[in-house]
């Protein structure tokens, strides 16, 4: 990487964006076809989220000196839909589904996510049981109609849902992933009757076995589809009100992009839409930078999230829970949150970032999180009103934040009002000094977020010490070295551009979109011709979706994958197809690869017979413009920092060391040992005296801690 300045003589056709809405800033990435960067970071604007994008991005466009016309492409992602949930601001929902499925969404699994915790409470269904509703009809595990649909039941229950205010209703009947034709007969009556009334059908959103991941997915899906819809159609508007009509792309959780439309019409795929950019990106760096194994770590200003990247290749997972506190796809704790039965980026959560607030709880312990004072009024430092400590507050004491000013000197700080927030909620009450109180938020948001990295290592079977760490978000390069010491990992990279990372990820990613075809047969009895046509219907979907995205044939990759189980289990494992037509050796190659997964998941394996689930395939559209992390050139600007030194506290019960500032621009292949503080205008690297620090061949910084002398 290197740095570059405003070339005017530059092309400026086929400018692509990249923006991600966090719960403090706002990162947007503008990409010029030459390869120069040019990166923003705004506060966010939670009563508007978009206009915080359209601020951002005049801002770029002038910057850049391009016209608005300019951008042909804004890859977009959105916490619309998580937020939509976690703050419980959905649609008034609805659900029909078949007599006597009702309470499915109420009885769940009949698990809990804590076993001895009695004073847990099951999350509230998004559909209350007054508006859920079952309808006469039946078909049965073959797909034959027992009972006939009656519409006019239907029209009936739907009016009397609708007067009573649903303004969203789920469609989930029982066997329509076999036979979806009373759902579509219901969707069409409905919607003849009822114009305005937000549907969402499980046969379109989830054509799946298993009854209650199903209608949890369609119920979450339904629940956020009016926010979704009018927030998409909100910023296409203002962004057209700028000069800008540029295609609308959005990061899907599986770190694929989406037309806006099937977004608009299926947004339960879009709940990790910001996150999967940074990981997305993450495998893009890693590849060209010889780190085929990594770990992902990105801390932003309400919630940090944690990753692996493994071979080059994220870790995917077809289902996951959204809940509060830490979020986690473990296939061992359930029961805590909304079942997502799509496929996404497998990424731990846990809420502690720059934002979260410390507190202390009726025990006398000092807790950080999951509350956040988010944008505004933001940590106390802003000065914005808020009175309470945050973790940035805590950084900003011990000298570890600029302290006149953050993200380039646009946004004004002050520590003192740190120090008082802190010293007043923190220390007296806990009878601390202000730099020990201080140290103390830092650590317990430091276990946190190690709690999240165990979470997708230790707790899926990989060993942390064995990998390298990837930390970005504005505050992950602050924080990454206390993280990777309680981990036991010795080398960190934190890349250009690592505070708008997942804006710039989302610049990497491909169109990707997923189909699948229920089987169900024991795999013995499966025929290969068979599954062709299925896999031939599934490919002309993925195809037909894809052109309407502008991607021709001779760009889409077909990538087939099968879910399988032993016969009797009710859970499934899904394993990868080569590419190329079906062949006699179809079968036995499934089940050599699954009983090779199963063996690596649960440590055994046996001989009983198989059952094939689902034949799955991801059609994706490959972007020829494409973000190349090994020749990017970053504004100049961008990579400006302070000079000279400042006291610094890094460890708890010593001292401030006196520690240089060094510009991310000064930052080369010549090792430097710390202490010293790399600041940049996205964010802030904190290299502590037992590590050193140097830039690589494409603008990475690695940071290497150092083992510690006997």
């Amino acid at each position: 990487m290197t740095s570059s300045s405003l070339d005017s003589s530059a092309t400026t056709a086929g400018v692509r964006v990249g923006c991600d809405i966090g719960g403090t800033f706002t990162d947007i990435v503008l990409a010029l076809p030459d390869g120069r960067l040019f990166i923003n970071k705004t506060s966010s604007t939670p009563n508007n989220l978009g206009r915080a994008i359209i601020d951002g991005l005049q801002v770029l466009i002038r910057q850049a000196g391009i016209a608005p016309q300019d951008i042909t492409e804004i890859v977009h992602g959105t916490t619309t839909a998580s937020n939509t949930i976690l703050q419980k601001v959905g649609a008034n929902t609805g659900l029909l589904t078949t007599e006597g499925f009702r309470d499915v969404l109420e009885i769940a699994r009949i698990r809990t996510p804590t076993m001895f915790d009695l004073g847990w409470s099951k999350p509230q269904p998004l559909a209350p049981r007054r508006h859920r509703r079952g309808i006469r009809e039946r078909m049965d595990a073959q797909g034959r109609v027992v009972t006939p649909l009656d519409e006019q039941e239907v029209l009936r229950v739907v009016g009397e849902l609708v007067a009573d205010g649903v303004e969203a209703l789920a469609i989930c009947f029982l066997n329509s992933y076999i036979n979806p034709a009373h759902e579509l007969q219901a969707q069409r009556c409905i919607s003849a009757a009822f114009p305005r009334l937000a549907l969402s059908v499980s046969c379109e959103v989830l054509p799946e076995i298993k009854e209650y991941e199903r209608t949890s997915t369609t119920v979450v899906n339904a629940y956020i589809l009016p926010a979704m819809q009018s927030y998409l159609s909100q910023l296409k508007r203002d962004l057209a009100a700028i000069g800008v009509k540029a295609s609308l792309q959005v990061m899907a959780s599986n770190g694929g992009m989406m037309g806006v439309s099937i977004a608009s019409d299926k947004p339960v795929y879009a709940v990790a839409s910001g996150p999967a950019g940074g990981v997305a990106g993450a495998a893009q760096l890693g590849r060209v930078s010889g780190e085929p194994n990594l770990i992902v770590f990105d801390m932003g200003g309400t919630t940090a999230k944690a990753s692996i990247i493994m071979d080059g290749q994220p870790s995917l997972t077809n289902e996951y829970e959204f809940r509060d506190g830490i979020s986690s796809p473990s296939r061992f704790v359930k029961g805590g949150g909304y079942v997502l039965k799509v496929p996404a980026i497998d990424i731990a959560e846990v809420g502690a970032g720059g934002g979260s607030l410390a507190w202390i709880d009726s025990g006398g312990l000092l807790c950080v999180g999951p509350g956040s004072a988010g944008a505004d009024p933001g940590p106390a430092c802003y000065g914005l009103g808020n009175l309470h400590p945050t973790v940035t507050d805590a950084n900003m004491v011990l000298g570890m934040l600029n302290p006149v000013a953050l993200a380039g000197g646009s946004l004004p700080v002050s520590p003192q009002k740190s120090r008082d927030a802190i010293e007043q909620h923190v220390a007296k009450p806990l009878g601390l000094d202000l730099v020990a109180a201080a140290h103390g938020i830092r650590d317990v948001a430091n276990l946190n977020m190690a709690r999240a990295i165990r979470a997708v290592t230790v707790e899926r079977g990989r060993d942390p010490r064995d990998m390298t760490m990837i930390a970005f978000g504005g505050g992950g390069p602050l924080h990454a070295v206390d993280v990777a010491k309680l981990l036991g990992i010795r080398r960190i990279i934190a890349p250009a551009m690592a505070g708008v990372f997942c804006s710039a990820g989302m610049l990497s990613a491909d169109a990707e979109h997923n189909f699948l075809k229920a089987v169900l047969k024991p795999l013995a009895q499966c025929r290969v011709p068979d599954l062709a046509d299925i896999l031939a219907s599934l490919r002309s979907k993925g195809l037909q979706v894809l052109a309407t995205e502008g991607y021709g044939e001779e760009t889409v990759d077909i990538i087939v994958k099968a879910d399988l189980r032993y016969v009797g289990q009710s859970s499934e494992l899904t394993v990868g197809l080569p590419a190329g037509p079906l062949g006699e050796d179809t079968i036995p190659h499934l089940h050599a690869a699954f009983q090779r997964l199963y063996s690596e998941t649960f440590g055994y394996a046996n001989e009983e017979p198989l059952e094939l689930v689902n034949l799955r395939i991801s059609a994706r559209g490959l972007s020829t413009q494409r973000l190349d992390f090994g020749n990017i050139k970053v504004d100049a600007s961008a990579l400006e920092g302070g000079v000279g030194s400042r006291e610094v506290f890094f460890t708890r019960g010593q001292p401030a060391r006196e520690t240089r500032l060094v510009a991310r621009s000064q930052m080369s292949a010549t090792p430097m040992q710390g202490p010293m503080v790399i600041e940049s205008y996205d964010t802030t690297i904190i290299v502590p005296p037992d590590a050193r620090a140097w830039a690589d061949a494409i603008g990475n910084v690695i940071i290497e801690i150092q083992e510690r002398s006997a």
